[in-house]
């Protein structure tokens, strides 16, 4: 019997709408429930073909276990190890790499120095940046922000040079990236499940959050959806990630890609809506049935992007 896991933690719609979705379809050899950790031992595999990871990037515990998990045959949704190395900064600079618009973006050093640095640490860096040329290229208003991401913790909206300077003597040790604005007459929000099924929502992000979801449907050309499910599958492939959300803010008709790093994304049915609930819920039982069915004990059953994959090729070992 393989059995299928969900690790979580607040969530209350749909991880258990996950479990049950799976256990209805009723396939032969296959169960699925809430992920039961008990003494983690290094080496040891656990009792799961496929985990889907909802949790660890709030608990380092979990995500040492799932890592140990997957080095011992889990197929973990998503990758512990891509994911532990992924940032924000980086994925913007391989969506331009793949032909994906984002907005112009610069990395800014942290205001205070590290633990256990000082200034000798910094002479590479030269200083002052060059602060009019970045004012240039990036334009105001802009955003700053975390470069790794942290669910809109620490981000600021940016009016001048002054507001920039200001803002960023608040925020500590954090590494930041300065990001123009896109001011949008579109927005949409999509999910991406197994690199290939995609669901595109309208999305407005100035709404309550429970309400982002909930807006007039807009009138979006075929050309336009077809151009982002590209990017989606682009930047899904490219980052190797199974389950994921990609944002677009649609300016003059073209989609700029905001925040595709969303490897727990929302799925609450009090937010995301019936429709796109059932959805999610469908396509990533369907998905972990997959992987189950593929699934080959001891050996590595993880997904790696393109970026990973093509790195590696052509090395003799």
């Amino acid at each position: 019997m393989n059995k299928i896991g969900i690790l979580f933690g607040r969530e209350n719609s749909f991880p258990q709408a996950f479990v049950e979705r799976v256990n209805e379809k009723n396939v032969d050899g296959l169960v699925a429930e809430a992920v039961k950790v008990d003494n983690v031992y290094q080496g040891e595999a656990t009792e799961y073909a496929v985990i889907i990871d909802r949790i660890s990037q709030d608990v380092p515990f979990y995500k040492a276990y799932l890592k140990n998990a997957a080095l011992n045959g889990t197929a973990v949704i998503n990758n512990p190890f891509w994911w532990s190395a992924d940032e924000k900064f980086f994925n913007n600079c391989l969506a331009k790499k793949v032909g994906v618009p984002v907005p112009e973006t610069l990395l800014i050093p942290s205001y205070e120095f590290p633990t256990d640095t000082n200034e000798q640490s910094f002479r590479n860096l030269k200083y002052p940046m060059n602060w009019e040329e970045a004012f240039a290229k990036i334009g105001f208003p802009a955003y700053m922000k975390p470069h790794a991401g942290g669910g809109w913790k620490s981000v600021y909206r940016i009016d001048s040079p002054e507001a920039l300077f200001e803002a960023h003597s608040e925020t500590n040790t954090l590494v930041m990236m300065l990001q123009e604005e896109i001011v949008f007459e579109d927005y949409f929000r999509c999910y991406c499940i197994g690199q290939k099924y995609v669901r595109i929502m309208q999305y407005e992000p100035r709404n309550p959050h429970h309400l982002r979801y909930a807006v007039e449907k807009g009138k979006a050309g075929q050309e336009l959806l077809n151009t982002i499910e590209d990017y989606v599958l682009r930047l899904n492939n490219a980052l190797g990630y199974d389950f994921n959300t990609v944002e677009f803010a649609v300016r003059n008709g073209v989609p700029y890609a905001i925040d595709f790093c969303n490897p727990a994304p929302d799925a609450d049915i009090n937010s995301v809506g019936q429709e796109n609930f059932d959805w999610v819920v469908e396509t990533a039982s369907n998905y972990a049935i997959e992987r189950a069915k593929t699934f080959v004990p001891h050996k590595q059953n993880l997904t790696w992007g393109t970026f990973v994959k093509d790195s590696i090729q052509g090395i003799i070992i």
